[in-house]
């Protein structure tokens, strides 16, 4: 929503909005000339937006149903548009590159931004994070000649889109609120793929998903070398991963050597290697596009590394599903091996942890010791007998516990933490500063 925001700042017209929590992007917001409140009043709504015929109004389902503010718009016949209707009308008539998956599409879209912006390929990106290369989730050049949208599956809003280009990371268990069944959301997957590609665009998918989403689409995998593009001699020297990028072009195999990927993690190179397809198509030469992975520099909670010492290694990130978990857990194990780890995890939406439970606990208990939070309701009212108590009770681990954010940093900063994850898409964001700030003094008096 926020990039939306920025997009009509930057069209010169009056914006405003309502937002739950008021947060550092909803001050850059401010800054930047929209008018946000953060109570869900019917009297806050801005006097210059009560014209009906002239406001345009833009929600998403994270708004709850009871709300008064949307309940008002629509009492009073008010003209309403989900955000992925309005994305898809403004992009419609542009060449598109929509990235979807349940995992990665944050990362992977940005890094396609950063690549073409890094190529000067002039460019459009919508990006449900804030790219750091970028300094904003909305980019624009005024010659543009493509626009880069995270496709958001949830509510099944990317089916709103017309793209020329389609990637699709994962297709696991997602949103079973919205699906009801893991079959039913792929066959949503399926129906993006077939329905919504141009007819002369093309789909490229993991390798995994082949079997399940169809086998008409170009492949891409770290491990396995029969798809079209993949990866041999993966290899992490000194915290940083390298590999080699195979592919077929004009009819030939081809290599480019010793790929770095700005941002660590092996999920990071399957999402340089798909990055790298994507822009390919583009026409941007290989070697160009290896040189703006290396300059890549993430995106704000995404594996976003904020101390790397000797002593201290603190990682933050927006994991908030049991594979996003796991695979970031068994990243840091290797760029770590001889480290103890710590993660901080919050979860995210009471149905998410009650679908997925047992795969929560799976992935926790990859960690040396495992600090759970309560769960972040967000859009959702309290499920009876969801809890994080009932999250700590699946886990196998012996070092775990339940813990208050004000605990948390008690814990922290008195412990002897070698690696600390904090993780989850909730309220947890807001105590970054605070966990690094911490951790900095002890590491201060330590040395000391």
């Amino acid at each position: 929503m926020s990039a939306l925001m920025r997009y009509f700042l930057a069209q010169g017209k009056n914006v405003a909005g309502y937002d739950k929590t008021q947060t550092h992007l909803t001050e850059k917001l401010i800054n930047e000339g929209a008018v946000l409140h953060f109570q869900d009043e019917v009297q806050f709504i801005p006097v210059a937006f009560q014209n009906k015929e002239e406001a345009l109004i833009i929600y998403t389902p994270a708004i709850p149903s009871d709300s008064p503010q949307l309940n008002y718009f629509k009492d009073e016949g008010y003209a309403l548009y989900k955000r992925s209707e309005i994305l898809g009308m403004i992009t419609q008539m542009n060449y598109n590159i929509a990235v979807a998956g349940t995992h990665g599409k944050t990362t992977i879209s940005s890094m396609v931004a950063h690549c073409l912006k890094h190529c000067k390929y002039p460019l459009t990106a919508f990006l449900g994070g804030v790219s750091k290369n970028l300094g904003s989730n909305y980019y624009h050049d005024k010659d543009s000649k493509v626009t880069v949208i995270e496709a958001d599956e949830y509510d099944r809003s990317f089916l709103k889109l017309s793209p020329n280009i389609i990637s699709v990371s994962a297709a696991d268990a997602d949103h079973l609120d919205i699906y009801g069944t893991e079959e039913e959301m792929q066959n949503t997957f399926r129906k993006f793929l077939t329905d919504n590609l141009q007819k002369d665009g093309s789909a490229i998918i993991e390798k995994t998903l082949e079997g399940v989403l169809g086998n008409d689409f170009e492949t891409y995998s770290l491990q396995d070398s029969t798809a079209d593009y993949f990866v041999t001699n993966l290899r992490v020297e000194g915290s940083v991963f390298t590999a080699d990028f195979n592919w077929i072009g004009s009819g030939k195999s081809k290599i480019i050597k010793d790929v770095i990927v700005g941002l660590p993690g092996i999920h990071n190179m399957e999402n340089a290697l798909v990055t790298f397809a994507i822009v390919l198509k583009l026409g941007i030469p290989a070697i160009e596009i290896k040189a703006a992975l290396a300059a890549y520099a993430g995106v704000e909670r995404r594996f976003d590394m904020h101390i790397k010492t000797e002593k201290c290694i603190y990682i933050d990130d927006y994991a908030h599903h049991p594979e996003e978990i796991t695979s970031l857990v068994l990243s840091v194990k290797k760029m770590y091996p001889d480290k103890k780890i710590t993660g901080v995890f919050q979860p995210h939406l009471f149905s998410r942890t009650r679908d997925f439970l047992d795969g929560f606990a799976k992935a926790l208990d990859l960690l040396d010791t495992a600090i759970i939070l309560d769960i972040y309701p967000a859009r959702e009212l309290p499920i009876p007998g969801i809890n994080s108590e009932l999250l700590l009770s699946k886990m196998k681990k012996n070092s775990k516990m339940l813990c208050s954010k004000k605990d948390m940093h008690h814990h922290i900063s008195n412990g002897d933490c070698e690696v600390v994850l904090t993780i989850g898409a909730g309220d947890i964001g807001m105590e970054v500063e605070k966990v690094k700030q911490n951790l900095l003094n002890r590491l201060k008096i330590k040395e000391s």
